[in-house]
């Protein structure tokens, strides 16, 4: 639980990342190479569905601190 909600977490490797995303925390990019993680509502409202399209990618510290 954090901020008061369940999430799904999910770690990715660094061989697994091959896109740059923007770390909704920092806002610094998630350069191709990165270990970071994704994250996304567990208790959605509105299904399943619309969490994964709202996921996000993280920097690992910056999920930590958050």
């Amino acid at each position: 639980m954090k901020r008061g909600r369940e999430w799904v977490v999910q770690p990715v490797a660094a061989a697994s990342a091959v896109k740059t995303y923007t770390c909704p925390a920092c806002p610094a990019p998630i350069t191709p190479g990165t270990a970071h993680v994704v994250a996304w509502r567990a208790d959605a409202m509105l299904g399943d569905e619309h969490a994964l399209a709202e996921r996000r990618h993280w920097h690992t510290h910056c999920w930590k601190i958050t």
